[in-house]
């Protein structure tokens, strides 16, 4: 592994994957602490089959770019259709950043990481900060209704 610029750990470039409808505080301060870890973090803005989100990917997308902040020069967003394993691979990526709040969220992506290891990309877990933990995309969805 190469050593990031700011001293973190190192692949020099991840991804982070999700849907982000919307983008929640939680996924906020996980671009936030991957981009000290990697010299470059893509936050990758996917289609979920088994969601029906409330704007397109293009959308989410642009939005998720107009929230981040500007010296964040390390973070770029990109709308992808298709798995995120076959982005990684296209375009040189080496981790999968993937938070977990509780064992529910751990289950459901170690089968995910797993998966996406046996085909070449890696995958880091990083815990949601506990004051965070309770907030999903869903609950926040609920609350703007």
């Amino acid at each position: 592994m190469t050593q990031a610029s700011d001293g973190g750990l190192g692949s020099a470039r991840a991804v982070y994957p999700g849907t982000f409808d919307p983008f929640t505080p939680g996924h906020f301060d996980l671009v936030d602490r991957s981009r000290r870890m990697f010299e470059h973090v893509t936050v990758l803005v996917a289609v979920n089959d088994g969601k029906r989100p409330s704007q397109t990917t293009a959308a989410r997308a642009t939005e998720i770019q107009r929230l981040l902040p500007a010296e964040w020069e390390n973070v770029s967003v990109a709308a992808w259709h298709g798995l995120t394993v076959d982005y990684c691979r296209h375009h040189g990526f080496g981790v999968i950043v993937r938070g977990v709040r509780n064992s529910t969220d751990c289950h459901r992506e170690f089968e995910l990481a797993a998966m996406n290891e046996a085909l070449g990309v890696t995958t880091l877990f990083l815990p949601t900060r506990p004051e965070l933990a309770a907030m999903s995309s869903t609950a926040v969805r609920a609350l703007r209704l």
